[in-house]
C-alpha cells in the first residue's frame, strides 16, 4: 500500500478499525471542540487512540477555561468507551499531569506511555505523542511555555480576523499556519522532527509511527519508515483513521468547520492527498 492514499472528509457513519487524534487543547480558547464533537459522532471505530494533548494543563494553570463543548468532546470518547471501542490515551506534554496514570484504567481509558499498534494487513506502528523529540521541550522547557502564550495570542487575533471574515461570507483562514509556512526555521523544525522520530521507531523495529505534536498532519516515508502525524484540533481539523484492509487515511475536516458567527451554509471538506500537507504547519510546543 502507498503511504499516499487519497483522503476525504469524514462522511457519516464512517466505519473504520482505527481512529488517531491528538493536540485537542481541550481547556484552551482555541479548541475546536465543536468540529471535533461532529467527527466523532460520524466515526465508528474498533480503537481510538488519544496522541497526546487532549487536554491543556498549561492553559487551565494559568486561567480557568471549560465551556459544556468541552465537556461533551470528553463524555462522548466515555460514551464510546462504554460501548466496546478500545480508547487508548498517550499523554502529551500540554496534558503531561497523565503520565503519573500510565498502565491505570478510567472509565474504560486506557493510559499508556507509548504503544505499539498492529495494522490490519500485518505492519507494525508506533505510537507516541512526539514531545520528547523536541529538543525545545527537552532543554528549555521555559522557552515552550513563551512559545505556547505567544501561540495563544496569535489565535486570539485569528479568530477576531476571522469573525470579520465571516461577516463579509469568506472561510476561515489561518493567521498562525500562513506566518509558519512564510518561516523558514519553521519548515527547518518540522523536517528535523519527522526524521528524529521516525528514526527512533526504526531503531524500535516498527514499520511505521503515529505521533502529533507539532500540528501538522502528514503520511510520509521517511527512510524506509512510515511516518503518519494526525495533525490537530485547533485549526488543521485532522485526524488518521485506518480502514479495515490497513489502508490508513487522513481525514481533513477544516473546510467543514463553520466560522463561529457564519450563518452561510456548511460546505462539504475538499479531497486531501495524504502525505501532502493540506495546510501549512502549525508549531505549538
Amino acid at each position: 500500500m502507498s503511504a499516499h492514499a487519497v483522503a476525504d472528509a469524514a462522511p457519516a457513519c464512517l466505519r473504520v478499525r482505527t481512529v488517531w487524534i491528538s493536540d485537542v487543547h481541550l481547556g484552551t480558547p482555541g479548541c475546536q471542540a465543536q468540529a471535533l464533537l461532529d467527527f466523532l459522532r460520524d466515526v465508528d471505530c474498533e480503537t481510538l487512540y488519544l496522541v497526546g494533548d487532549i487536554i491543556d494543563g498549561w492553559q487551565l494553570r494559568r486561567s480557568w477555561y471549560w465551556p459544556q463543548a468541552h465537556n461533551d468532546v470528553v463524555q462522548k470518547i466515555l460514551r464510546k468507551a462504554r460501548k466496546g471501542t478500545r480508547v487508548v490515551f498517550v499523554p502529551g506534554n500540554h496534558d503531561e499531569f497523565a503520565r503519573r496514570y500510565v498502565e491505570h484504567n478510567f472509565g474504560g481509558v486506557e493510559v499508556v506511555d507509548d504503544c505499539l499498534h498492529q495494522t490490519a494487513d500485518g505492519r507494525t506502528l508506533w505510537i507516541t505523542h512526539g514531545d520528547l523529540f523536541d529538543g525545545v521541550i527537552q532543554c528549555a522547557k521555559w522557552l515552550a511555555y513563551v512559545g505556547d502564550v505567544a501561540y495563544e495570542m496569535t489565535l486570539k487575533v485569528n479568530r477576531w480576523f476571522n469573525r470579520a471574515r465571516a461577516r463579509v461570507g469568506l472561510p476561515y483562514w489561518s493567521l498562525s499556519r500562513y506566518l509558519k509556512l512564510k518561516v523558514k526555521r519553521a519548515v527547518s523544525y518540522v523536517n528535523d522532527f519527522e526524521v528524529a522520530v521516525a528514526h527512533e521507531a526504526k531503531r524500535r523495529g516498527a514499520d511505521g509511527v503515529v505521533c502529533g505534536h507539532i500540528h501538522h498532519a502528514e503520511m510520509r516515508q521517511v527512510d524506509g519508515v512510515l511516518y503518519c502525524n494526525d495533525g490537530d484540533w485547533v485549526e488543521s481539523l485532522t485526524a488518521l483513521v485506518e480502514h479495515t484492509d490497513g489502508r490508513l487515511e487522513i481525514i481533513d475536516r477544516s473546510t467543514a468547520a463553520l466560522p463561529p458567527i457564519s450563518t452561510l451554509a456548511r460546505p462539504s471538506a475538499p479531497s486531501v492527498v495524504a502525505g501532502e500537507p493540506a495546510t501549512a504547519p502549525v508549531l505549538r510546543r
